[in-house]
């Protein structure tokens, strides 16, 4: 059991959770210019406001070696969203790697296709509620978290320290106003942000300054959806025949945890 969780836990623990933060390139803005902040905040206002969205993320992440040299894996997910208490997430890594992320309204639960594994936990609650039950307390690690939270707005207001207007461009295929940012974590962001009635990240790069090699993670967003067809089976899971059930390693280092405080306790009476 215990080697099942490590092998969940591994799948996991890929990167920290991106925050949309940072400083930009010293970009030169004119008077005419818009500033970057107002941007920001309309584009959380209109992630958070959304009853249920879908999105594909193509994403890619550096991985530090001892040599120095930086390593990119990479990774694309389909993320399908319904407020308030329903998500989503189907994951093919580079390596092949296949699963899930669910959570239903009551359990959030994550599925390995390949080791044909899984872990559930009962966590009645809304969708943010979940988010940070399963990144605090689970330490399950997945990116842009932050940005499925109805908070959306508020958490960027008290993270950003600095942002930029650099450019208006058309590096995606519909126009982007590029912006660039930091947060006091000392992590650096620049975002792609739609122009037009839909202002949503369409790239995203984020660069983490304090850690050794200051890797990077990046992200390409499609194909959003605002009216995707949903229904309480899509967010239904079902372990597929042999599915091995196990627990979240944090649950199992939690549990061990408490029995060695209780034993401790033991022993001094």
């Amino acid at each position: 059991m215990e080697k099942g969780s490590g092998r969940l836990a591994l799948l996991l623990a890929i990167l920290a959770v991106p925050i949309l933060s940072a400083q930009g390139q010293n970009p030169t803005e004119s008077p005419s210019e818009p500033e970057a902040m107002p941007i920001l905040k309309k584009m959380s206002e209109y992630l958070a406001q959304a009853g249920r969205f879908s999105v594909v993320v193509r994403q890619g992440f550096d991985v530090a070696q001892e040599s120095g040299q930086k390593i990119e894996f990479g990774e694309v997910r389909k993320l399908t969203l319904s407020r308030p208490d329903h998500l989503r997430i189907e994951f093919e890594k580079s390596n092949g790697e296949k699963g899930l992320v669910i959570f239903d309204g009551k359990e959030i639960t994550v599925y390995q296709a390949n080791e044909n594994i899984y872990a559930s936990t009962a966590k009645p609650g809304t969708l943010d509620e979940a988010i940070k039950y399963a990144v605090g307390n689970l330490k399950i690690r997945f990116p842009l978290a932050i940005m499925l939270l109805s908070t959306f707005p508020s958490e960027l207001e008290s993270r950003v320290v600095s942002a930029d207007y650099v450019e208006k461009t058309t590096i995606t295929d519909v126009p982007c106003d590029h912006l660039a940012g930091r947060t006091a974590q000392g992590v650096d962001f620049q975002v792609w942000v739609a122009q037009g009635d839909q202002p949503v990240p369409r790239r995203i790069v984020i660069t983490y300054m304090g850690e050794t090699g200051q890797p990077q993670f990046w992200a390409d967003l499609s194909d959003w959806n605002f009216a995707p067809d949903v229904s309480d089976a899509l967010f239904a899971f079902t372990p597929p025949n042999g599915a091995e059930r196990i627990q979240f390693l944090a649950e199992v280092r939690n549990v061990a945890t408490k029995a060695a405080s209780k034993n401790k306790k033991g022993g001094q009476k």
